[in-house]
């Protein structure tokens, strides 16, 4: 693919409408092409934003009542008044029809959490371009664990779980909500699992939350004063069990 073909693809591959085949070509071109990288990286910074600080418009409050209560004085009693009541009934209408797209459009923002997995989304999809996945490759969790000393303010567990079927991969610094995290790739077959790390002492211990979006399983949960969300194509049931081996394995 060349610059302008990926220029009309980028809003598709950032939204993961693409095909496989799309994607892996998009994604092999995005890879190796510094403005093409730039332009995806401002746009995905630009979509986070807007989701993030999007606002909507509400009429002032009482508006309606005031219109209603002003029709009501001046329902017109002779047949020359009655165009002038027609306008008062309309901006009525209008009113009732602002405030219901208000609420439609109020309804429709996603909420901190939505935006927040859409970006652990982006990511995950980011990292399978080629030669994005790795910053350290190695199934030693004692090569992996040093080395991200030095590049965090936090010493994330890292743990092997290739006897159990997902073996480490190795591991990268990534981006989440404005701050570096931990970011590690396991493998289940041919799927890849990516796992993110970073300090957050505010949710329940070991509660995990298991959501689907866009095809993709998510799983968050809290353990040791760390936040951990797992991201992959793999199937729930899976996924489930690469969590639960890795709480074990991690204790």
């Amino acid at each position: 693919m060349e610059c302008h073909e990926i220029q009309q693809l980028m809003s598709s591959y950032l939204d993961q409408e693409l095909n496989t085949e799309q994607a892996l070509q998009a994604g092999e071109h995005i890879a190796g092409c510094t403005a093409c990288m730039a332009a995806l990286e401002q746009m995905e910074a630009l979509q986070v934003n807007v989701r993030t600080h999007a606002s909507h418009y509400a009429a002032p409050t009482g508006l309606r009542s005031r219109i209603l209560a002003n029709v009501a004085q001046k329902r017109p009693s002779k047949l020359r008044n009655w165009p002038w009541a027609w306008i008062n009934l309309g901006l009525a209408g209008l009113s009732a029809a602002a405030f219901a797209a208000t609420l439609v459009l109020y309804l429709g923002q996603p909420s901190p959490s939505q935006t927040f997995d859409d970006e652990v989304l982006s990511s995950h999809f980011r990292s399978l371009a080629p030669g994005h996945l790795l910053d350290v490759v190695s199934s030693d969790q004692h090569t992996v664990k040093p080395w991200y000393a030095g590049k965090l303010d936090f010493s994330p567990a890292v743990v092997d779980l290739s006897v159990q079927g997902y073996p480490l991969l190795g591991g990268r610094i990534d981006y989440l909500a404005g701050r570096p995290v931990a970011a590690m790739a396991y493998q289940r077959h041919k799927h890849i699992v990516n796992l993110y790390l970073f300090p957050d002492a505010t949710g329940k211990p070991n509660d995990i939350r298991l959501d689907t979006r866009r095809g993709y399983q998510l799983a968050q949960w809290n353990q040791a004063g760390m936040r951990h969300i797992a991201v992959s194509d793999m199937n729930g049931d899976e996924l489930k069990q690469f969590v639960s081996l890795w709480q074990l394995a991690a204790k």
